[in-house]
């Protein structure tokens, strides 16, 4: 019965990690529509006011993002765990236990040509590491860095006069 709890568990704890990407999906996609559309206004208005604002939101959806994958992916102890439990269980019978987490963390090595490591319990990877600088995460980080670093070097261009804007004076 423990097994079935677990394995239930783990199923749903799969279920809301995959739930985290539709919502990161909606974030970058609010963020990225967001930064766009300020960038556009800068330039139709002749405002670099505006490409302030683009930078801000890009900060902004940035660190949203960056705080939601850190929620994602404080299900992956727990992942890890069940994984471990059902693995060390399973292998005194011949029967297989979820793996998931520790196939992503063999992925790389099997795509390299390398084997697998020991079919034994799997061990935590570099997570933590992972977990302290999520925001410069190549997923997490684009297009928001872009449309951040976009934003920033148009209102200083136009700070300096280069592009011949006002802050906030429309053009027309």
């Amino acid at each position: 019965m423990a097994e079935d709890a677990d394995l239930q568990e783990y199923f749903t704890l799969v279920r809301s990690v995959s739930e985290f990407d539709q919502r990161l999906l909606t974030v970058k996609s609010w963020g990225v529509t967001l930064s766009l559309a300020a960038l556009g206004l800068g330039f139709q208005y002749r405002s670099y006011g505006m490409f302030l604002v683009a930078s801000a939101s890009s900060l902004a959806f940035w660190s949203l993002e960056s705080v939601m994958k850190r929620h994602q992916m404080r299900y992956y102890p727990r992942m890890r765990e069940i994984e471990v439990s059902r693995h060390a269980r399973a292998a005194h019978r011949d029967v297989s236990s979820p793996r998931i987490d520790w196939s992503w963390a063999q992925a790389d090595r099997v795509l390299r040509g390398m084997p697998a490591e020991p079919d034994s319990a799997p061990r935590p990877s570099g997570a933590s590491r992972a977990y302290a600088h999520v925001w410069l995460m190549l997923h997490v980080a684009l297009p928001h860095a872009i449309t951040l670093a976009i934003g920033v070097t148009l209102f200083v261009l136009g700070w300096l006069g280069a592009l011949d804007f006002e802050l906030g004076a429309s053009g027309r």
